[in-house]
């Protein structure tokens, strides 16, 4: 058999004709054309429900729902003063810590703002500048003879 283009067939078998509902006893798909006895779907203008389950109760609605979350809540970055001891150790010539050199960087995030927490201490005077300071940061940064200043947001 030659391989010419006009001589290129479907395997034997591999295609077949398409069923052509709603044309007649005859065709076999007469009558319900294949949509069975009434309900929904045999309906024409039938379109299911996102989330619909046969009247099950829908997932969406079994799954137990909790929490809200404020759209204006502000999600503070927070920094640790282990962090901080890490930083000045880094870079002992700094004697004043600001977002702004954090940022430069690279330590912290610029679309948010800092809050400066207590885990960890302080071996050093050190003035630091942020948004918000937890109450134990504070004290523990004025024990160390540094200053924590705050920032608005």
């Amino acid at each position: 058999m030659s391989h010419i283009l006009h001589n290129l067939a479907p395997a034997p078998g591999s295609t077949r004709a398409r069923k052509r509902i709603g044309r007649g006893e005859g065709s076999g798909h007469g009558g319900t054309a294949g949509r069975g006895h009434k309900g929904d779907k045999s309906r024409s203008g039938y379109r299911y429900k996102r989330g619909f389950e046969g009247g099950q109760m829908p997932l969406q609605r079994r799954i137990p729902k909790f929490g809200f979350r404020s759209p204006f809540r502000v999600e503070y970055f927070p920094l640790n003063l282990a962090r901080i001891s890490q930083l000045i150790e880094k870079h002992p010539e700094v004697s004043e810590i600001t977002p702004a050199w954090l940022y430069e960087k690279g330590y912290v995030r610029e679309d948010r703002p800092i809050k400066v927490l207590a885990k960890g201490q302080l071996t050093r005077p050190l003035t630091i500048q942020a948004h918000r300071f937890s109450e134990a940061a504070r004290v523990a940064i004025e024990k160390a003879g540094g200053k924590a200043v705050s920032l608005s947001t």
